[in-house]
């Protein structure tokens, strides 16, 4: 399902620590980087804190820029961006800073949890999603039901554990504070979870002051039909491929990426690759990697369309070349229409033979762009 893009947002000292234990709140930014935090802030459509935060910070979760709450407005943007909170329980304390200032809130709760919640006469939109907190169906309710389209998460530690080990964390911004704390009984970080494999990629480094600003977004693919940010990522470079696509009037323009399972890209292709006017994406991706390849089995094809099931300009469809490769999983933004072949079905191929397929729609306009021109 649709949800937002995840952005997670921390400092931590050299060791690895949120806080002390002390019992005012450790200062691990500097002054340039809490205004690097405001114009973050100012450029998402939502903020999101877990209870843990409010109930020990009392935050008022602000831009406390006033140009920058200015330029939100011209834009048509409300002032300030949306406040989430998440609590299984529903029990806040209806005085707390994150409920009288700002914006719109919302609380997403268990469905007991929303019983507390109201009877607290919390200052906020109270949405039970059911026994238990679930991530991807809240993720999936603040997209298509609040409008949010970019989420910036500022804590605590167990909310970012959650969201990075279940994929569904796209961005990691994280500054290094030049100091340690060394108690164990201090808030990490991250806690001990199923993490997935592979080293996250590294978007930017910069010094700000004395910390140092990181930014990270993960590579590993998803496992089963379930997508993971990184599906997102790779499929977002299938579809750019496809737009580097010498013009057919014929053919499909597509672009391919094979990925392993730990993030490493193993190929890519995109049709009419390298001057050959039949060639398809996968094919062109597939015939980079040594056959023997042991990674290929565990691997992701992200293909901007379907792979083909069936194909006039060589005897081996892409859904065949997969099937021969061992690659047990394939993600993909579109269906193929009939524009070419009626009854296309590479996707009901490939899962007769026990590939996962996984269709990512938020991604169809893009891989349809460079085939507007095509009839049907």
């Amino acid at each position: 399902m649709p949800r937002p893009y995840v952005l997670l947002s921390a400092a931590v000292s050299l060791d690895g620590y949120l806080d002390d234990t002390g019992p005012d709140r450790l200062l691990l930014s500097s002054p340039a980087d809490f205004d690097r935090v405001d114009e973050v802030r100012a450029g998402v459509d939502a903020i999101l804190i877990g209870a843990g935060t409010i109930r020990a910070d009392n935050p008022r979760l602000l831009v406390n820029s006033e140009s920058r709450r200015a330029a939100r407005t011209a834009a048509g943007k409300p002032e300030y961006p949306l406040k989430v909170t998440v609590s299984g329980s529903g029990d806040l304390d209806p005085d707390a800073r994150f409920w009288h200032t700002g914006g719109g809130k919302i609380l997403y709760t268990t469905d007991q949890g929303a019983e507390r919640a109201r009877s607290l006469g919390l200052n906020t939109d109270v949405v039970p999603l059911g026994a238990d907190l679930d991530w991807r169906r809240l993720l999936t309710h603040l997209h298509d039901v609040r409008g949010v389209r970019r989420l910036m998460v500022e804590g605590g530690g167990l909310i970012h554990t959650q969201l990075l080990t279940q994929g569904l964390a796209d961005e990691l911004q994280l500054v290094l504070a030049p100091l340690f704390v060394g108690d164990p009984r201090a808030p990490r970080l991250f806690g001990p979870g199923g993490y997935q494999g592979g080293r996250l990629r590294l978007l930017e480094t910069r010094r700000i002051e004395d910390v140092v600003l990181m930014r990270y977004e993960p590579t590993a693919p998803g496992t089963g039909g379930l997508p993971a940010a990184a599906d997102h990522h790779w499929l977002a470079l299938a579809c750019e491929l496809a737009e580097r696509c010498p013009p057919s009037d014929t053919a499909f323009s597509v672009g391919a990426v094979v990925v392993a399972a730990d993030g490493t890209e193993l190929a890519r292709g995109h049709s009419r690759e390298a001057g050959d006017p039949v060639v398809h994406a996968e094919e062109a991706a597939l015939a980079k990697i040594d056959p023997a390849d042991p990674r290929l089995p565990g691997a992701t094809v992200y293909s901007s369309l379907e792979p083909c099931a069936r194909r006039a300009s060589r005897p081996a469809p892409c859904a065949r070349l997969i099937l021969d490769a061992g690659v047990r999983r394939v993600v993909t933004a579109w269906r193929e229409p009939d524009t070419f072949v009626t009854d296309a079905d590479g996707s009901g191929l490939l899962a007769a033979r026990g590939v996962e397929v996984v269709v990512l729609p938020e991604h169809e306009e893009r891989a349809k762009a460079p085939n507007h021109h095509l009839p049907g």
